[in-house]
C-alpha cells in the first residue's frame, strides 16, 4: 500500500503503538489542600526521570476574614508547584514557589517540557486598583513566562511576549498589552513552540490567534487566527499536534451553549478552520495515549459538577462520537475543573484538576485510569 506524505513523516515521528486498550478510573487522589488557601488552575508534566510535577496557583481563601464568596483575581496569588517521585501516590507537603509577579497576582501557570530539558511556564496577572467609584478592582496585566533548566527548582524570567496585532488593549499604565492565554503549548516535530493567545475582536468577543515561537519560548511571531466570529467567544485554549503533523486546538467558548470548538490546521498553523465538537465542557487538555490515541480531559460546570474525558483516535477526527468517560460528578459547584493529564509508566493516565466538595475548600485533586 502506498502511503500518504502525512503517513509516511507520522512514521518516522510517532513511536510504535501499543494494541488499544478500554481505559476504566481506578481511583481519586488529593495532591494538595490547604484550608487557608484557594488552590486552582494546574497543570502537569512527568519529566524525563518520572518525576511528576504539578503547577497551580495559590491565593488566600478570603472567606476566613469575611469574604462573601470566591474570587480568581488576588493579589497574593503566586504561582506554586508539587513533586511525586512515585507516580502520583504521595505529593511534597509544602508547594515550591514558581514566581511571585512583581506588580500583580499571577493565574494558572501552564507547564510545557520542551527537547531540550527546559521547562517553559505561561501565565498572565492582574494589578490591584485603588478603590474608585464605578471602577473594577483590579486591571489586566497580560500575559508572561517564566523558563526552569533544573527541573523546576529555580525560574528565569520574566519573558514578556508582544502585543496579539490588531488589538489595541493596554494595561492599567497605558503600555500595549501582552499576549496571553490559559491553555497547553505546544512544541511541535519542527521544533518550533506554537501558543493559542487570546485577544478582542472589533465586535467585542473573545477571539483565539497562534503565535508561533523559533528559539523555546524566548521571542515570538504572530501567524493567524485560530477561531473568530461576529457572535460567538473564544477564550482558553489547548494546542496538540497529531501523529501526522496537524495542529488541533481545543477551544473553550462563550455564547455557544458552552459546547466545546475544535480547530484544525493542516498546513503547519498557518490557517485554521474551525466547528463545533458536539459535546459541553471547558477547558480542555489533550495528551497522547501508548496505542496512539489521544486522551482529551475536560471540566463540566453543569450539573453534576465534575470532570470528563473522551479518548479520541490519533487524528482527533471523532470528538463528536467518541464516549464520553465520567471521572469525577461529586462537585459541589461549578467553580472547579481546568484538567491536565500525564501518561504514567504501564499506561496509566492522571489526571489533575481543581475541586470543591460542598463548596468547601478549593483543593488540587487528581484522578488516575487505567
Amino acid at each position: 500500500m502506498e502511503l500518504t506524505r502525512g503517513q509516511f513523516l507520522a512514521t518516522l515521528a510517532a513511536p510504535p503503538l501499543r494494541p488499544a486498550r478500554e481505559l476504566r478510573k481506578i481511583r481519586d487522589v488529593v495532591i494538595y489542600r490547604n484550608e487557608r488557601f484557594y488552590s486552582a488552575f494546574p497543570s502537569i508534566l512527568r519529566r524525563p526521570d518520572g518525576e511528576l510535577l504539578v503547577a497551580f496557583r495559590r491565593a488566600p481563601d478570603r472567606r476566613r476574614t469575611g469574604a462573601s464568596g470566591i474570587t480568581h483575581t488576588d493579589a497574593n496569588s503566586n504561582l506554586v508547584l508539587v513533586r511525586s517521585r512515585d507516580q502520583g501516590a504521595t505529593w511534597s507537603a509544602e508547594p515550591e514557589l514558581i514566581w511571585t509577579h512583581s506588580e500583580g497576582g499571577s493565574q494558572d501557570p501552564c507547564l510545557l517540557a520542551l527537547r531540550d530539558g527546559s521547562i517553559l511556564c505561561s501565565s498572565y496577572a492582574w494589578y490591584q486598583m485603588p478603590p474608585a467609584p464605578e471602577r473594577k478592582p483590579y486591571a489586566f496585566l497580560g500575559g508572561y513566562m517564566v523558563r526552569s533548566r533544573d527541573g523546576g527548582r529555580s525560574w528565569q524570567g520574566p519573558i514578556v511576549p508582544p502585543p496579539t496585532p490588531g488589538t489595541d488593549a493596554k494595561d492599567p499604565f497605558g503600555a500595549p498589552l501582552p499576549s496571553y492565554n490559559r491553555g497547553a503549548m505546544c512544541q511541535g516535530r519542527d521544533g518550533r513552540v506554537y501558543w493559542a493567545v487570546a485577544h478582542q475582536t472589533p465586535a467585542g468577543h473573545g477571539g483565539i490567534s497562534l503565535m508561533i515561537s523559533a528559539d523555546g519560548g524566548s521571542t515570538w511571531t504572530y501567524s493567524c487566527p485560530i477561531a473568530v466570529d461576529a457572535k460567538i467567544g473564544f477564550n482558553e485554549t489547548s494546542l496538540y499536534e497529531t501523529a501526522q503533523g496537524e495542529l488541533v486546538a481545543f477551544v473553550r467558548t462563550e455564547k455557544y451553549d458552552d459546547q466545546t470548538v475544535i480547530a484544525r490546521s493542516t498546513d503547519g498553523g498557518k490557517s485554521f478552520r474551525w466547528e463545533g465538537a458536539g459535546f459541553q465542557g471547558h477547558p480542555h487538555h489533550a495528551v497522547r495515549l501508548p496505542d496512539g490515541r489521544v486522551w482529551l480531559a475536560y471540566g463540566y460546570r453543569h450539573k453534576p459538577f465534575g470532570i470528563r474525558a473522551r479518548i479520541l483516535n490519533p487524528e482527533c477526527t471523532d470528538a463528536r462520537t467518541a464516549p464520553e468517560i465520567v471521572l469525577r460528578d461529586d462537585g459541589g459547584s461549578g467553580d472547579l475543573g481546568y484538567p491536565w493529564a500525564a501518561v504514567l509508566p504501564g499506561g496509566q493516565v492522571l489526571t489533575v484538576y481543581y475541586f470543591n466538595q460542598e463548596n468547601g475548600t478549593r483543593m488540587i485533586a487528581g484522578t488516575v485510569c487505567g
